[in-house]
């Protein structure tokens, strides 16, 4: 059985080809600092502590409902909910957060993490970036040198918590690294966690996870240009058939994941 197509809006996906590699000698961008780049590695890791690995994002639900039942169809799914959702939503919502932590835009980080609020449809996948999101902040806490003061009040600030990709704003812009990096860092940790719950679900073998997440990982580059074009007015979370799987596995009878 085929899968059925995430459904968008009128707004064509970016073109899924992989990044052009190489650059001119002179025009090379300095390589990362080892602290940077690792921070930027434990970010993106499964092992960070924020439950990452107990959500499935709708994708057990599409296993329940016969929409992906093989390696390809996995695939084929997953990439669409990264062009097609990731990129378009969080991840747009990312790098605007990044550069708002950056100049202390309170007001800016307050609407960003209201319009994740607002377009989470079902009770689950609210749960889910507001718990990853309050764990990370508590993981931030516990960190050398940890949160200031200024960033403690601003955290605070936000009602009834801040969401995931607000907070993972925060902690990659800590770091130093780059915008473009850190939106790579983000990306490939929901990469990640995502084929581990296909493997789970599905199930698949680990040969056949590493597949996936091969060409998840070339289509990261082309997902991370297309949410830093995205603005106000052009950033969007428009996902019926997402929306419908998640509100059908709240009440799914056997289940491995909690979204």
């Amino acid at each position: 059985m085929a899968m059925a197509t995430i459904t968008t809006t009128d707004t064509p996906p970016p073109p899924r080809r992989p990044r052009r590699g190489g650059t001119a000698p002179h025009g090379a961008p300095a390589p990362l600092p080892a602290s940077t780049l690792l921070r930027l590695m434990w970010l993106a890791s499964p092992a960070l502590p924020v439950g990452g690995f107990s959500y499935s994002e709708g994708l057990e639900a599409a296993v329940e409902a016969g929409l992906v039942r093989t390696e390809a169809q996995a695939l084929r799914w997953l990439d669409d909910q990264l062009h097609l959702s990731v990129a378009r939503s969080d991840m747009a919502v990312m790098a605007k957060a990044f550069k708002a932590w950056q100049r202390a835009d309170d007001p800016a980080l307050l609407g960003l993490n209201e319009w994740v609020l607002a377009t989470r449809e079902t009770h689950e996948s609210r749960q889910q970036t507001q718990q990853m999101g309050r764990s990370l902040v508590e993981w931030l806490k516990n960190q050398a040198p940890g949160l200031s003061e200024v960033h403690r009040l601003q955290l605070e600030a936000f009602v009834p918590c801040p969401t995931w990709p607000l907070v993972f704003a925060l902690a990659a812009a800590q770091t130093g690294a780059p915008l473009h990096e850190a939106l790579l860092a983000f990306g490939f940790g929901w990469t990640e966690n995502m084929v581990q719950a296909a493997l789970k679900a599905v199930p698949l073998g680990q040969n056949a996870g590493q597949r996936i997440l091969a060409q998840l990982v070339q289509a990261l580059p082309v997902a991370v240009d297309h949410a830093m074009g995205l603005t106000q007015d052009t950033r969007q979370a428009f996902t019926p058939m997402l929306a419908i799987l998640s509100a059908q596995h709240e009440t799914q009878y056997s289940r491995l994941f909690r979204s």
